[in-house]
This record gives C-alpha cells, sequence and structure tokens, in this order.
C-alpha cells in the first residue's frame, strides 16, 4: 500500500476513535449525576466500561499501525512478513495479519 495512503487510513481511523472517546467519556460525565435509576444505571455503566475498553485495544492497535508506518513495515504481517492485502487494510487499517494469519490466530 502507497505509504501515503497508508497515512489518509491512519489518519481517518486516529479521528474516529478519538470521536469515539471523547462522545463516551461526555455521557459518562452526564450520568456522574444522582438518580434512582438503579440497575438500569449499572448496565450502562458495564456497557460504557466495555465500550471504553474496546476503544482503548482499538487506539492501541492504532498506535501500533502507526509505528509499523514509521518504520516502514507497516502492510506486512507481524507473524510471518507477508503482505496484507490492501483491500483487507483499507477495511481494517489497523490489521496486523492477513486474514488466514487472523482466522488462524482466533481459532487457537
Amino acid at each position: 500500500m502507497d505509504p501515503e495512503r497508508a497515512r489518509q487510513l491512519l489518519a481517518a481511523e486516529r479521528e474516529r476513535l478519538e470521536e469515539a472517546i471523547a462522545e463516551l467519556e461526555e455521557e459518562a460525565a452526564e450520568q456522574d449525576e444522582p438518580n434512582d435509576a438503579g440497575s438500569e444505571t449499572l448496565y450502562e455503566d458495564e456497557l460504557e466500561a466495555g465500550l471504553a475498553e474496546d476503544l482503548a485495544a482499538q487506539l492501541a492497535a492504532l498506535e501500533r499501525a502507526e509505528a509499523r508506518l514509521q518504520a516502514g513495515t507497516y502492510g506486512l504481517s507481524v507473524d510471518s512478513g507477508e503482505p496484507i492485502p490492501d483491500e483487507r487494510l483499507e477495511a481494517l487499517p489497523t490489521a496486523e495479519r492477513t486474514a488466514e494469519e487472523q482466522g488462524r490466530q482466533s481459532r487457537a
């Protein structure tokens, strides 16, 4: 993949993640006010905690992808060094492995 295209994809992904994190933080701040919702609040707190965890993992993957771009290894599998197809990188700019390798890892 062309490095400039990779930079564009990663920048768009960073923007998406930063917006999602900001929205989640804003929602959490709004819910800090006491109320009588009880179990509904607990559910929302757990949901937000899960979303925050997922966004943190996505941000870490983005940072690893940016480091690979800087090192000149973006688009190569971190396991085998095989090229990751551009179509996969377009769909998932933070992909670290080919689809086949990811499938094997997920099953393990």
